[in-house]
């Protein structure tokens, strides 16, 4: 069963992420700061990390950076509310860039893509 860390400062979308994920397998880990997270993963990593970006404290950008520096094949997916974002260059190193929404079918797809095809920065270090 393939383990996701989910970093969500709003507790009710890091339940409903939670749920949902954990309704198709997954085991589910959370974390309310990417501080959180980040010791999460360091002392258990998973399989895929899920994380906000807009978080108190190191906001989820940060978060990725350090990630990926000691995990550079772990697929991190940004979740944001904000579709701005995409234009910063560091969240152009994510496997995936997903904007909220009440249809949590992108996220799903996107994680189900970063568990079972693998970190596109595996598949294709050169990529964008």
């Amino acid at each position: 069963m393939s383990r996701i860390l989910i970093v969500e400062d709003e507790k009710n979308l890091r339940l409903l992420y939670a749920t949902e994920l954990a309704a198709e397998g997954y085991e589910i880990v959370t974390a309310s700061t990417a501080e959180e997270g980040i010791g999460i993963l360091n002392s258990d990593p998973p399989d895929c990390v899920v994380m906000d970006i807009r978080m108190p404290g190191m906001d989820g950008l940060e978060a990725l950076g350090r990630i990926l520096e000691r995990h550079p094949n772990l697929p991190v997916i940004l979740n944001s509310a904000y579709s701005s974002y995409r234009e910063n260059f560091l969240s152009w190193t994510a496997d995936a860039y997903i904007v909220k929404s009440s249809d949590l079918g992108p996220l799903k797809d996107a994680v189900r893509r970063a568990v079972h095809g693998g970190s596109r920065r595996t598949a294709h270090p050169a990529a964008p």
